[in-house]
């Protein structure tokens, strides 16, 4: 831990403003606090953040609801009887928005945060930059620091076509009291793939039409392919490759006009939802006033979360260096940092871990597998689930484990998991990737049996095999 070099003496601590109180809000402020500064969290709806209260907390919520209705598909595979539930989809969304009032009802986080002495003010709508060290309410009252954290997170992009009125964005969903026949989700990445298989499994007709030629674009191409796979065998409509052009609403219905190569076409839908996008949530900050330089859709920062104005920094979506929920926190802990002592400490995140909540879930961490090979000699294997003792036992055999290892260090570079808890399992390899361990150090991990996880250690020990590594020489080494 970094020495703190405040003094208790109020003439010299550091005043420290965090603008948002998501995850990379709260963080921020308390790490600010803890070395010492004098911390306000300026929060224009409600603590939590996005993650909390519309984001992984209620849709992993609604995901579960979702799983257990279409696990009972499996009932007659394990000798039970019994017929798939019918959905009350409102009372499913209802139990989720619950799940998502329980960071301030529940987990008091918001008297957590002000019992480390931190200023907290929330609901107060948007602040603006007044100058660089000044930010104003829409009330008039105003707020002055020595540094300025910018926590606002993301919001959903609207495409530039006709008739997008007519879609729904992620903020919708949690309004909705009836489950549409048929919904079209417009965007195959990550957000736009989990809300496809929450829906396909209520029971709904699904379309996703994505611009890139397979779906999550950026995951390995394991990953696309057999997600792909996946949903098509459940009845999904997919149209990678393919650009969305128009959205029109007659009779009730939307009519959703796509061109996909050289063709056009169009498809008849109920509720359109658009997931292209989350780019930073600044407007109404006023930036241009103070001069900080964007970078697309997200503020500019460097290695040290700063803009190009010293006393402002950011963390968390709003940059758009890595845009998860782990890397907010991390990244705030980072700008927290620099904010009280000075540019000191660099973001430098060792291995992120990444899951899903699709069904089939998948996870990541490290070097998809052609980043690898652009930049490694390195040897992959895969195991099928197919051969996973724990998968044959839960009938839940659609999946795979691919581990990439540098064929010179023989260390872990990337992996990639399809399958039940992958968003668990993901975590070994990552801890494996921090740790730098060679693949026999892992082949040598005594992971529980029967389990997921046990996938890791197989495709290790398959690795260790095709490179021919000597137990006996390899105790040396590392002695």
């Amino acid at each position: 831990m970094t020495e703190d070099k405040n003094t208790n003496d109020p003439k010299t601590r550091k005043k420290i403003i965090v603008i948002g109180g998501g995850p990379a809000g709260v963080q921020a402020a308390l790490r600010a606090k803890e070395l010492g500064a004098e911390v306000t969290i300026l929060e224009s709806n409600r603590i939590g953040g996005t993650a909390f209260n519309e984001g992984p907390a209620p849709v992993r919520t609604l995901a579960r609801a979702a799983r257990l209705r279409t696990d009972t598909t499996l009932f007659s595979q394990f000798g039970l009887e019994g017929k798939m539930p019918t959905v009350n989809f409102e009372e499913a969304v209802n139990n989720s928005n619950r799940v998502a009032a329980h960071a301030n009802e529940v987990w008091h986080l918001t008297k957590i945060v002000k019992e480390q002495g931190i200023k907290v003010m929330d609901e107060i709508g948007p602040a603006r930059f007044v100058d660089k060290n000044t930010l104003e309410l829409k009330d008039g009252r105003k707020f002055s620091a020595d540094k300025i954290i910018i926590a606002v997170g993301g919001k959903p992009r609207k495409l530039n076509i006709p008739g997008n009125e007519f879609a729904l964005s992620f903020h919708d969903l949690w309004g909705m009291k009836e489950l549409p026949k048929r919904v079209s989700v417009v965007g195959g990445s990550a957000t736009g793939c989990q809300l496809a298989s929450i829906l396909i499994d209520f029971g709904a007709e699904v379309d996703i039409i994505e611009f890139a030629d397979r779906l999550t674009p950026p995951s390995d191409i394991d990953i696309s392919r057999r997600l792909e796979t996946a949903f098509k065998k459940r009845g999904m409509n997919i149209l990678t490759g393919t650009g969305c052009d128009s959205i029109e609403k007659k009779n009730g219905k939307l009519k959703v006009s796509f061109t996909k190569g050289e063709n056009s076409g169009s498809l008849e839908t109920d509720a359109i939802f658009l997931m292209v996008g989350w780019p930073a949530n600044i407007s109404g900050l006023n930036l241009e006033a103070v001069g900080v330089e964007l970078n697309g859709p997200y503020i500019k920062v460097d290695d040290y979360l700063q803009t190009n104005v010293p006393e402002i920094l950011v963390a968390g979506d709003a940059n758009g260096v890595s845009m998860f929920v782990q890397s907010a926190a991390h990244q705030a802990r980072v700008a927290a940092q620099n904010a009280v002592f000075g540019a000191e400490k660099v973001y430098d995140p060792q291995a992120i871990a990444t899951g899903s909540f699709t069904e089939p879930e998948y996870g990541s961490v490290g070097l998809t597998e052609s980043k690898a090979k652009e930049e490694h000699d390195c040897i992959i294997e895969v195991v099928d689930y197919t051969s996973l003792p724990r998968a044959v036992m839960d009938g839940k055999t659609d999946g795979f484990c691919k581990l990439i290892v540098d064929r010179k260090t023989q260390k872990l570079i990337g992996a990639h998991v399809l399958g039940s808890y992958s968003a668990e399992v993901i975590q070994v390899a990552a801890t494996c990737i921090a740790a730098e361990m060679t693949i026999q150090n892992i082949a040598e991990l005594e992971l529980a049996f029967p389990s997921f996880t046990e996938a890791i250690g197989m495709a290790a020990q398959r690795i260790c095999r095709k490179l021919r590594i000597d137990d006996k020489k390899s105790r040396l080494n590392r002695h």
